[in-house]
């Protein structure tokens, strides 16, 4: 469990602190406007309505007491800026901001984010890598360069196992796991034998993705 400190109950903190607290994990949230506090209430446990700029009321959440901070304001970024450095000021452990550009994103690295997402585009580019190929059933990226593909068993791999395969050495993939009628099989054995009903887990990245779908 960790302590999670979430900044802004938009849309995106909001889910963001309500998928927190389903996982377990203790949620403290930051609101300037009464009324987005108000809608969270009934989801949200801990709620504090106040300046997430104002040093003297940041200090008193006891900042450095927390295992991450998130800041899920978007409305303006100047306050994103300023809220990622008094954090880093007063000992965050772990900042994750968000951004829509480029340049905000490297600002925000260089003044004390650990992690900077860019909400809107990363669930764009999951949508039309899983929607704009019909092998393609689901994607998560790990790094710009490297994700994590749910894919239709590839027919040159049917009625064989990995060893006979040599997927690795071949394919530059790894197989995470396998599905079939919902049910997933976290790293199959070398032996398994790949079947057309199933759907494979495969790390790597998008060019050799392409390769083999």
């Amino acid at each position: 469990m960790k302590s999670v400190l979430v900044i802004g109950l938009g849309r995106f903190g909001r889910h963001m602190a309500q998928k927190l607290l389903e996982g377990g994990n203790e949620v403290l949230a930051v609101e300037w406007r009464e009324e987005r506090a108000d809608d969270a209430v009934g989801s949200i446990r801990q709620i504090l309505i106040g300046d997430a700029t104002d040093e003297r009321f940041m200090k008193s959440l006891g900042i450095d007491n927390f295992d991450l901070a998130v800041i899920a304001i978007s409305e303006n970024f100047q306050t994103v800026l300023e809220v990622t450095v008094l954090l880093k000021d007063l000992g965050c452990k772990y900042i994750v901001a968000r951004a829509t550009r480029d340049v905000h994103k490297k600002l925000l690295l260089r003044n004390g984010a650990d992690y900077v997402s860019y909400a809107e585009r990363e669930v764009a580019e999951r949508l039309a890598i899983k929607f704009g190929a019909d092998t393609i059933f689901d994607y998560v990226e790990l790094t710009p360069e490297i994700g994590i593909y749910e894919i239709a068993v590839p027919q040159k791999w049917i009625g064989k196992n990995m060893v006979e395969l040599s997927i690795r050495n071949k394919y530059h993939v790894s197989v995470m796991a396998t599905k079939k009628e919902n049910q997933i099989s976290p790293l199959p054995h070398p032996s398994h034998v790949f079947e057309a009903d199933e759907s494979v887990m495969v790390m790597g990245s998008a060019k050799d993705i392409e390769a083999i779908t």
